[in-house]
């Protein structure tokens, strides 16, 4: 079967983070995204420069990938607790098993190398604390940094999850993540002390 002449960006990009999520950033070449795509190496390499660029672009797109699903929740979710909830249960659907959720964490170390994608990942965490701020806003309005809170708590979760991971990521995110909005609930009711 003869080579692709031409295949999108996207699409080679996309092929990058399956290779990166399969063998770890490290099993990223330009031969293994040729042997991926049927592109040649050296069409990759004038496209890409280097393994850095490579890298960083995929990982962008990936980000932009993140960005319009959490776009895509916050505008069909309602503006409650619930809808908070299933804001975060929604955005932990791609963990899937543990192994996934290992081969997540491999990757997410090459964002926080990288200054541009440590900033894009600033970025992405300021959208969703306002997303979730909007939700769990209470009688006088948003509660600023309650957004944040539980955003955290579902990286938590999200991680005691893959010690024991007897259910699926997302029964447990939203098993947890209950028990938050509750513990917000009744703090609301009356101040807690310390």
């Amino acid at each position: 079967m003869p080579r692709p002449k031409t295949m999108p960006d996207e699409d080679v990009l996309t092929a990058a983070l399956l290779i990166m999520h399969a063998s770890g950033p490290e099993g990223l070449t330009f031969a293994a995204l040729a042997a991926g795509t049927g592109l040649s190496a050296s069409t990759l390499v004038q496209r890409f420069e280097n393994k850095q660029n490579l890298v960083q672009r995929t990982l962008l797109q990936a980000w932009d990938g993140l960005d319009r699903l959490t776009s895509e929740l916050s505008a069909t979710l309602p503006m409650t607790p619930e809808g908070a909830v299933d804001l975060l249960v929604g955005l932990s659907g791609d963990y899937g098993g543990i192994e996934t959720y290992a081969d997540g964490l491999r990757v997410l170390r090459e964002d926080l190398r990288d200054p541009a994608l440590r900033a894009r990942g600033a970025r992405w965490r300021d959208a969703l604390s306002e997303a979730l701020d909007e939700r769990l806003a209470g009688p006088s309005g948003p509660v600023p940094g309650v957004g944040l809170l539980m955003a955290s708590h579902w990286q938590g979760a999200l991680l005691w999850w893959s010690f024991d991971p007897q259910i699926p990521a997302t029964d447990f995110v939203r098993q947890s993540l209950h028990r938050f909005v509750a513990v917000l609930a009744a703090g609301a009711a009356g101040p807690l002390t310390a």
